[in-house]
Protein backbone atom coordinates (compact mmCIF):
# COMPACT_ATOMS: atom_id res chain seq x y z
CA UNK A 1 0.00 0.00 0.00
CA UNK A 2 1.55 3.63 -1.20
CA UNK A 3 2.42 5.96 2.19
CA UNK A 4 -1.24 8.13 0.32
CA UNK A 5 -3.11 5.49 0.98
CA UNK A 6 -2.39 4.61 4.10
CA UNK A 7 -2.56 8.42 5.25
CA UNK A 8 -6.00 8.43 3.51
CA UNK A 9 -6.87 5.71 5.51
CA UNK A 10 -5.70 7.12 8.83
CA UNK A 11 -7.94 10.32 7.83
CA UNK A 12 -11.27 8.01 7.32
CA UNK A 13 -10.60 6.87 11.05
CA UNK A 14 -10.40 9.31 12.50
CA UNK A 15 -12.95 11.48 11.07
CA UNK A 16 -15.34 8.27 12.08
CA UNK A 17 -14.24 7.73 15.54
CA UNK A 18 -14.87 11.96 15.85
CA UNK A 19 -17.60 11.37 14.75
CA UNK A 20 -18.72 8.60 16.85
CA UNK A 21 -17.37 10.39 20.04
CA UNK A 22 -19.48 13.30 19.07
CA UNK A 23 -22.93 11.36 18.40
CA UNK A 24 -21.78 9.52 21.74
CA UNK A 25 -21.71 12.84 23.57
CA UNK A 26 -24.71 14.87 22.01
CA UNK A 27 -26.59 12.09 22.67
CA UNK A 28 -30.09 12.87 25.24
CA UNK A 29 -29.45 12.01 28.65
CA UNK A 30 -32.22 9.59 30.29
CA UNK A 31 -34.17 11.95 32.20
CA UNK A 32 -34.46 10.86 36.43
CA UNK A 33 -37.49 10.51 37.74
CA UNK A 34 -39.62 9.16 40.52
CA UNK A 35 -42.49 6.48 40.31
CA UNK A 36 -45.14 4.47 42.21
CA UNK A 37 -46.29 1.25 41.30
CA UNK A 38 -50.02 0.61 40.72
CA UNK A 39 -51.69 -1.13 43.59
CA UNK A 40 -55.00 -2.58 44.90
CA UNK A 41 -56.42 -0.58 47.93
CA UNK A 42 -58.75 1.92 49.54
CA UNK A 43 -59.87 4.84 47.66
CA UNK A 44 -62.12 7.69 49.44
CA UNK A 45 -63.94 10.67 48.52
CA UNK A 46 -63.25 13.46 50.66
CA UNK A 47 -63.86 17.05 51.10
CA UNK A 48 -61.30 19.20 53.34
CA UNK A 49 -61.55 22.19 55.19
CA UNK A 50 -60.50 25.50 53.37
CA UNK A 51 -58.87 27.07 56.04
CA UNK A 52 -57.23 26.00 59.25
CA UNK A 53 -59.91 24.81 61.72
CA UNK A 54 -60.11 25.17 65.77
CA UNK A 55 -60.39 22.75 68.44
CA UNK A 56 -63.11 24.43 71.05
CA UNK A 57 -64.54 23.42 73.99
CA UNK A 58 -68.10 22.06 74.04
CA UNK A 59 -68.78 24.29 77.20
CA UNK A 60 -66.90 27.74 78.06
CA UNK A 61 -67.80 30.79 79.23
CA UNK A 62 -65.82 33.94 79.69
CA UNK A 63 -67.69 35.34 83.70
CA UNK A 64 -67.73 38.42 84.86
CA UNK A 65 -69.55 39.62 87.72
CA UNK A 66 -73.18 41.80 87.48
CA UNK A 67 -71.64 43.96 89.26
CA UNK A 68 -68.30 46.19 89.50
CA UNK A 69 -66.35 46.41 92.70
CA UNK A 70 -63.17 45.85 94.96
CA UNK A 71 -61.71 42.20 94.33
CA UNK A 72 -61.69 40.60 98.45
CA UNK A 73 -61.20 37.34 97.62
CA UNK A 74 -59.51 35.25 94.83
CA UNK A 75 -60.42 32.02 95.11
CA UNK A 76 -58.93 30.20 92.25
CA UNK A 77 -55.97 30.71 89.87
CA UNK A 78 -54.93 29.76 86.17
CA UNK A 79 -55.02 26.07 85.71
CA UNK A 80 -57.00 25.31 88.54
CA UNK A 81 -60.11 22.28 88.16
CA UNK A 82 -62.90 23.28 89.86
CA UNK A 83 -66.44 21.70 90.87
CA UNK A 84 -69.89 23.54 89.55
CA UNK A 85 -71.41 25.78 92.21
CA UNK A 86 -67.37 26.65 93.39
CA UNK A 87 -66.40 30.19 94.64
CA UNK A 88 -63.92 31.43 92.10
CA UNK A 89 -64.29 35.48 92.92
CA UNK A 90 -66.15 37.47 95.26
CA UNK A 91 -66.05 41.11 95.63
CA UNK A 92 -66.33 43.38 98.65
CA UNK A 93 -69.72 43.24 100.23
CA UNK A 94 -69.78 44.10 104.03
CA UNK A 95 -72.35 46.26 103.87
CA UNK A 96 -74.75 44.15 101.87
CA UNK A 97 -73.60 40.91 104.02
CA UNK A 98 -75.09 43.73 106.92
CA UNK A 99 -78.31 44.46 104.94
CA UNK A 100 -78.55 40.49 104.72
CA UNK A 101 -78.07 40.49 108.87
CA UNK A 102 -80.99 43.80 108.97
CA UNK A 103 -83.59 41.93 106.64
CA UNK A 104 -82.87 38.53 108.84
CA UNK A 105 -84.06 40.85 112.38
CA UNK A 106 -86.37 42.69 110.76
CA UNK A 107 -88.28 39.71 109.62
CA UNK A 108 -87.70 37.94 112.87
CA UNK A 109 -89.32 41.02 114.66
CA UNK A 110 -92.11 41.23 112.20
CA UNK A 111 -92.81 37.38 112.60
CA UNK A 112 -92.86 38.11 116.21
CA UNK A 113 -95.11 41.39 115.84
CA UNK A 114 -97.50 38.96 113.60
CA UNK A 115 -97.74 36.20 116.31
CA UNK A 116 -98.74 38.70 118.94
CA UNK A 117 -100.69 40.49 117.14
CA UNK A 118 -102.71 37.31 116.20
CA UNK A 119 -102.71 35.77 119.67
CA UNK A 120 -104.83 39.00 120.27
CA UNK A 121 -107.25 38.40 117.61
CA UNK A 122 -107.76 34.40 118.65
CA UNK A 123 -108.85 36.29 122.11
CA UNK A 124 -111.18 38.45 120.59
CA UNK A 125 -112.84 35.16 119.02
CA UNK A 126 -113.04 33.77 122.04
CA UNK A 127 -114.60 36.19 124.09
CA UNK A 128 -117.11 37.04 120.64
CA UNK A 129 -118.06 33.25 121.44
CA UNK A 130 -118.63 33.86 125.25
CA UNK A 131 -120.85 36.78 124.34
CA UNK A 132 -123.26 34.67 121.73
CA UNK A 133 -123.41 32.42 125.09
CA UNK A 134 -124.49 35.08 127.25
CA UNK A 135 -127.19 36.52 124.39
CA UNK A 136 -128.30 32.94 124.39
CA UNK A 137 -129.17 32.95 127.97
CA UNK A 138 -130.41 36.86 128.24
CA UNK A 139 -127.46 37.78 130.21
CA UNK A 140 -125.44 40.37 127.94
CA UNK A 141 -127.10 43.20 125.24
CA UNK A 142 -126.72 43.06 121.86
CA UNK A 143 -124.60 45.91 122.09
CA UNK A 144 -121.80 44.29 123.32
CA UNK A 145 -122.21 41.34 121.18
CA UNK A 146 -121.96 43.52 117.83
CA UNK A 147 -118.45 45.05 119.81
CA UNK A 148 -117.20 41.52 120.15
CA UNK A 149 -117.92 40.73 116.75
CA UNK A 150 -115.96 43.34 115.53
CA UNK A 151 -113.50 43.36 117.81
CA UNK A 152 -113.15 39.72 116.50
CA UNK A 153 -112.99 40.83 112.68
CA UNK A 154 -110.63 43.37 113.07
CA UNK A 155 -108.39 41.01 115.05
CA UNK A 156 -108.22 38.81 112.27
CA UNK A 157 -107.78 41.16 109.65
CA UNK A 158 -105.05 42.96 111.85
CA UNK A 159 -103.31 39.17 112.24
CA UNK A 160 -103.73 38.89 107.94
CA UNK A 161 -101.86 41.95 107.79
CA UNK A 162 -99.44 41.01 110.43
CA UNK A 163 -98.55 37.58 108.65
CA UNK A 164 -98.41 39.78 105.51
CA UNK A 165 -96.08 42.00 106.94
CA UNK A 166 -93.50 39.27 108.30
CA UNK A 167 -93.94 37.54 104.93
CA UNK A 168 -92.36 41.00 103.14
CA UNK A 169 -90.04 41.01 105.81
CA UNK A 170 -88.77 37.16 104.59
CA UNK A 171 -88.55 38.85 100.72
CA UNK A 172 -86.41 41.26 101.52
CA UNK A 173 -84.28 38.76 102.87
CA UNK A 174 -84.50 37.49 99.76
CA UNK A 175 -83.49 40.49 97.98
CA UNK A 176 -80.76 41.30 99.99
CA UNK A 177 -78.97 37.92 99.84
CA UNK A 178 -79.45 38.72 96.09
CA UNK A 179 -77.78 41.82 95.87
CA UNK A 180 -75.24 39.35 98.18
CA UNK A 181 -74.57 37.02 95.48
CA UNK A 182 -73.80 39.22 92.49
CA UNK A 183 -70.83 40.22 94.40
CA UNK A 184 -69.82 36.49 93.84
CA UNK A 185 -68.45 34.87 90.95
CA UNK A 186 -69.47 31.28 90.95
CA UNK A 187 -68.78 28.32 88.45
CA UNK A 188 -71.82 27.54 86.98
CA UNK A 189 -69.99 23.84 85.12
CA UNK A 190 -66.56 22.20 86.08
CA UNK A 191 -64.07 22.66 84.12
CA UNK A 192 -60.42 23.92 84.54
CA UNK A 193 -60.00 28.13 84.98
CA UNK A 194 -58.29 29.00 81.67
CA UNK A 195 -57.66 32.84 82.33
CA UNK A 196 -57.83 34.93 85.28
CA UNK A 197 -57.65 38.68 85.24
CA UNK A 198 -57.73 40.66 88.32
CA UNK A 199 -55.97 40.38 91.77
CA UNK A 200 -56.95 40.99 95.05
CA UNK A 201 -57.52 44.86 96.09
CA UNK A 202 -58.38 45.41 92.05
CA UNK A 203 -61.33 46.71 91.07
CA UNK A 204 -63.37 45.25 88.10
CA UNK A 205 -66.15 47.01 86.21
CA UNK A 206 -69.04 45.35 84.38
CA UNK A 207 -68.83 45.19 80.77
CA UNK A 208 -71.08 47.64 79.08
CA UNK A 209 -74.00 46.47 76.57
CA UNK A 210 -72.04 45.78 73.13
CA UNK A 211 -68.91 46.77 74.30
CA UNK A 212 -66.74 43.55 74.76
CA UNK A 213 -64.03 43.42 77.67
CA UNK A 214 -61.61 40.79 79.35
CA UNK A 215 -63.27 38.49 81.31
CA UNK A 216 -62.78 38.28 85.31
CA UNK A 217 -62.29 34.19 85.20
CA UNK A 218 -62.33 32.18 81.71
CA UNK A 219 -63.64 28.54 82.27
CA UNK A 220 -63.56 25.95 79.83
CA UNK A 221 -65.13 22.48 80.15
CA UNK A 222 -62.16 20.00 78.57
CA UNK A 223 -64.25 16.87 79.16
CA UNK A 224 -65.70 17.74 75.99
CA UNK A 225 -63.79 19.28 72.33
CA UNK A 226 -64.74 19.21 68.91
CA UNK A 227 -63.73 20.52 65.84
CA UNK A 228 -65.13 23.55 63.89
CA UNK A 229 -63.47 23.81 60.25
CA UNK A 230 -64.78 26.45 57.25
CA UNK A 231 -65.78 23.77 54.53
CA UNK A 232 -66.18 25.49 50.80
CA UNK A 233 -69.59 25.90 49.92
CA UNK A 234 -69.71 24.04 46.94
CA UNK A 235 -68.47 21.24 49.19
CA UNK A 236 -70.62 21.67 51.79
CA UNK A 237 -74.12 20.28 50.67
CA UNK A 238 -72.17 17.05 49.82
CA UNK A 239 -72.17 16.90 54.01
CA UNK A 240 -74.77 15.33 56.35
CA UNK A 241 -74.35 14.64 60.62
CA UNK A 242 -73.27 11.47 60.85
CA UNK A 243 -70.47 11.03 58.04
CA UNK A 244 -67.30 9.93 59.39
CA UNK A 245 -64.44 12.04 59.53
CA UNK A 246 -60.23 12.39 59.58
CA UNK A 247 -58.71 15.01 61.80
CA UNK A 248 -55.04 15.93 61.97
CA UNK A 249 -53.74 18.56 64.29
CA UNK A 250 -50.34 20.67 64.13
CA UNK A 251 -49.43 19.49 67.59
CA UNK A 252 -49.93 16.08 66.75
CA UNK A 253 -47.93 15.55 63.57
CA UNK A 254 -48.02 12.50 61.85
CA UNK A 255 -51.21 11.49 63.94
CA UNK A 256 -54.90 11.35 62.63
CA UNK A 257 -57.87 10.85 64.48
CA UNK A 258 -61.33 9.06 63.74
CA UNK A 259 -64.51 11.82 63.80
CA UNK A 260 -68.11 12.27 63.18
CA UNK A 261 -69.80 15.01 61.48
CA UNK A 262 -72.32 16.31 64.25
CA UNK A 263 -73.64 19.36 63.02
CA UNK A 264 -73.16 21.77 59.38
CA UNK A 265 -74.18 25.43 60.23
CA UNK A 266 -77.67 26.12 57.88
CA UNK A 267 -75.94 29.71 56.83
CA UNK A 268 -72.95 30.19 54.77
CA UNK A 269 -69.94 32.76 55.86
CA UNK A 270 -69.68 35.71 53.34
CA UNK A 271 -66.12 37.11 54.57
CA UNK A 272 -64.64 39.88 52.80
CA UNK A 273 -62.25 38.92 50.28
CA UNK A 274 -61.85 34.87 51.46
CA UNK A 275 -64.60 32.68 49.79
CA UNK A 276 -67.84 31.58 51.14
CA UNK A 277 -67.73 28.88 53.76
CA UNK A 278 -70.11 26.80 55.69
CA UNK A 279 -68.68 25.70 59.22
CA UNK A 280 -68.77 21.99 59.85
CA UNK A 281 -68.21 20.40 63.54
CA UNK A 282 -66.65 17.26 64.30
CA UNK A 283 -66.50 15.64 67.03
CA UNK A 284 -63.77 12.93 68.24
CA UNK A 285 -65.05 9.21 67.81
CA UNK A 286 -62.77 8.57 70.79
CA UNK A 287 -63.29 10.31 73.86
CA UNK A 288 -59.57 9.30 75.23
CA UNK A 289 -58.32 11.05 71.69
CA UNK A 290 -58.68 14.63 73.31
CA UNK A 291 -57.97 14.37 76.74
CA UNK A 292 -54.26 15.79 76.58
CA UNK A 293 -55.74 18.44 74.04
CA UNK A 294 -56.28 21.76 74.66
CA UNK A 295 -59.22 24.04 73.11
CA UNK A 296 -57.70 27.06 70.51
CA UNK A 297 -55.38 24.20 68.45
CA UNK A 298 -55.35 24.22 65.12
CA UNK A 299 -56.74 21.12 63.62
CA UNK A 300 -57.98 19.82 59.81
CA UNK A 301 -60.96 18.12 58.73
CA UNK A 302 -61.47 15.67 56.10
CA UNK A 303 -64.90 14.61 55.75
CA UNK A 304 -65.26 11.01 53.85
CA UNK A 305 -68.25 11.21 51.55
CA UNK A 306 -68.00 7.45 49.41
CA UNK A 307 -65.42 4.15 50.21
CA UNK A 308 -64.21 1.63 47.88
CA UNK A 309 -62.07 -0.78 49.36
CA UNK A 310 -59.76 -3.39 47.06
CA UNK A 311 -60.04 -1.07 43.76
CA UNK A 312 -56.44 -0.07 41.20
CA UNK A 313 -55.18 3.34 41.92
CA UNK A 314 -52.87 5.50 41.91
CA UNK A 315 -51.11 8.50 43.56
CA UNK A 316 -53.37 11.45 42.33
CA UNK A 317 -50.25 13.23 42.25
CA UNK A 318 -49.23 11.71 39.02
CA UNK A 319 -52.54 12.71 37.13
CA UNK A 320 -51.97 14.88 34.60
CA UNK A 321 -54.78 17.09 32.96
CA UNK A 322 -57.58 14.82 30.84
CA UNK A 323 -56.58 11.87 33.29
CA UNK A 324 -53.23 11.33 31.62
CA UNK A 325 -50.38 9.76 33.35
CA UNK A 326 -46.83 9.12 32.37
CA UNK A 327 -45.94 5.12 32.91
CA UNK A 328 -41.85 4.48 32.38
CA UNK A 329 -41.68 1.35 30.78
CA UNK A 330 -38.56 -0.15 28.84
CA UNK A 331 -36.47 2.79 30.11
CA UNK A 332 -39.06 5.04 28.09
CA UNK A 333 -42.00 7.01 29.58
CA UNK A 334 -45.15 6.67 27.56
CA UNK A 335 -48.48 8.77 28.10
CA UNK A 336 -51.19 6.09 28.89
CA UNK A 337 -55.39 7.75 29.06
CA UNK A 338 -56.98 6.66 32.18
CA UNK A 339 -60.57 6.50 33.69
CA UNK A 340 -60.99 7.19 36.91
CA UNK A 341 -63.53 6.67 39.87
CA UNK A 342 -63.11 8.18 43.31
CA UNK A 343 -60.10 10.36 44.52
CA UNK A 344 -58.86 12.61 46.52
CA UNK A 345 -55.71 14.07 47.75
CA UNK A 346 -53.70 10.83 48.09
CA UNK A 347 -55.03 8.67 45.34
CA UNK A 348 -57.23 8.25 42.75
CA UNK A 349 -59.42 5.08 41.29
CA UNK A 350 -58.45 3.52 38.06
CA UNK A 351 -61.26 1.98 36.25
CA UNK A 352 -59.56 1.92 32.63
CA UNK A 353 -55.93 2.26 31.45
CA UNK A 354 -53.32 0.47 34.02
CA UNK A 355 -52.96 -2.58 35.07
CA UNK A 356 -51.03 -3.56 38.52
CA UNK A 357 -47.38 -3.23 39.17
CA UNK A 358 -47.44 -0.62 36.11
CA UNK A 359 -45.19 2.47 37.17
CA UNK A 360 -46.31 5.80 37.13
CA UNK A 361 -44.11 8.66 37.59
CA UNK A 362 -45.30 11.37 40.06
CA UNK A 363 -42.39 13.42 39.52
CA UNK A 364 -43.99 15.07 36.38
CA UNK A 365 -43.45 18.93 37.51
CA UNK A 366 -39.44 17.76 36.55
CA UNK A 367 -37.98 19.94 33.46
CA UNK A 368 -37.94 17.69 30.38
CA UNK A 369 -40.04 14.61 32.29
CA UNK A 370 -42.63 14.38 29.01
CA UNK A 371 -43.72 11.12 27.09
CA UNK A 372 -41.27 9.62 24.74
CA UNK A 373 -38.12 10.34 26.31
CA UNK A 374 -35.56 7.86 28.30
CA UNK A 375 -35.77 8.30 31.75
CA UNK A 376 -34.17 6.52 34.41
CA UNK A 377 -36.04 5.61 37.89
CA UNK A 378 -34.52 6.69 41.21
CA UNK A 379 -36.44 5.06 43.55
CA UNK A 380 -36.84 1.57 42.14
CA UNK A 381 -39.68 -0.30 44.13
CA UNK A 382 -38.33 -3.22 46.05
CA UNK A 383 -39.54 -6.52 44.84
CA UNK A 384 -41.54 -5.17 42.16
CA UNK A 385 -41.82 -7.37 39.37
CA UNK A 386 -39.80 -5.47 36.13
CA UNK A 387 -42.01 -3.42 34.10
CA UNK A 388 -43.26 -5.19 30.82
Amino acid sequence: MSRLRRRILIIVVLVGAVAVLISWLSREKPVPVVVKQVDIGRVESTVANTRAGTVKACRRARLSPPTGGQISQLAVHEGDSVHAGDLLLELWNDDLAAQVTLAQREAAASHASAEQVCLKADEAERDLKRQLKLQQRKLTSEENVDRAATNAKAGRASCRAAEATAKVSLAQIDVARAALQRTRLIAPFAGTVAEVNGEVGEFVTPSPTGVPTLPAVDLVDNSCLYITAPIDEVDAPAIRPGMDARISLDAFPGKHFPGIVQRVAPYVLEVEKQARTVDVETVFADPKDFATMLPGYSADVEVILAVRDDVLRVPTEAILENDRVLVYRNGLLEERQIATGLSNWRNTEVTDGLTEHDLVVVSIDREGVHAGVAATVENPPVGSPPAP
